[in-house]
């Protein structure tokens, strides 16, 4: 079955708090975006990369793929104004059928058992997307104040979402909503059910200086195994 990916990178980062988007940041030696796409070419070498990226920023891209000699095939597509309109820029430039994958460029930690996983439960049923437990107390604000809300109840969402190609496409064709916070609200919109999938705590993404910190200890720790 054919395997796209779509690899959005298409913001501006600014809760990063640097004039260049966290996507770019060195990590290591290479920018946290290069990380990413290698991941996902090292799962399957064949499937069809998409990098989704700002427009004003693809010269220095290919300034970093030249400079550090980046050979992996892939294909650029210009961002829109939010997350949803870089989504369907990327979808725009697949025609390809079996399934689609869409992941944070700033998601660079996702292991090879959580992207196939999520492949294998969308192939069965169409969408899946991985999400690990909630941890921490939380509570639900209101007028009148806050309560205790059950945990249990709630989980954290990741990515790679993995979609059945058509039915990916067919979501994307509604008019943009601000409830669509990722690919998987925009889906079930459509009216289709999503599966959930166990991911795993290092699936972080890099978006405070804090995640970059966190980021840097570990490879750090990684690279002692």
């Amino acid at each position: 079955m054919e395997r796209t990916v779509i690899i959005v990178a298409g913001g501006k980062g600014l809760r990063m708090g640097r004039e260049l988007p966290k996507q770019f940041i060195p990590l290591r030696g290479k920018p946290v975006l290069m990380h990413t796409l290698d991941v996902f070419y090292r799962w399957d070498p064949v499937a069809d990369l998409l990098l989704v990226i700002p427009e004003e920023h693809d010269a220095y891209w290919k300034m970093l793929c030249k400079e550090l000699n980046c050979i992996i095939p892939h294909r650029v597509v210009y961002g829109g104004g939010t997350r949803f309109h870089s989504v369907k820029n990327g979808l725009n430039e697949t025609q390809k059928r079996g399934l689609i994958a869409v992941h944070d460029g700033v998601r660079p930690f996702v292991t090879q058992d959580v992207i196939s996983s999520c492949f294998t439960i969308a192939e069965a049923f169409g969408a899946a997307i991985p999400v690990i437990p909630m941890i921490e107390s939380v509570r639900e604000i209101s007028r009148g104040g806050s309560r205790p809300f059950d945990r249990n109840r709630l989980c954290i969402v990741q990515t790679p979402q993995v979609f059945r190609a058509d039915l990916l496409q067919e979501a994307y064709k509604q008019p943009y909503d601000e409830c669509f916070t990722d690919d998987a609200s925009v889906v079930e919109a459509a009216g289709h059910t999503i599966r959930l999938v166990d991911g795993k705590r290092e699936n972080i993404k890099i978006t405070t200086p804090m995640d970059l910190q966190y980021a840097e200890i570990y490879l750090e720790n990684r690279s002692l195994l």
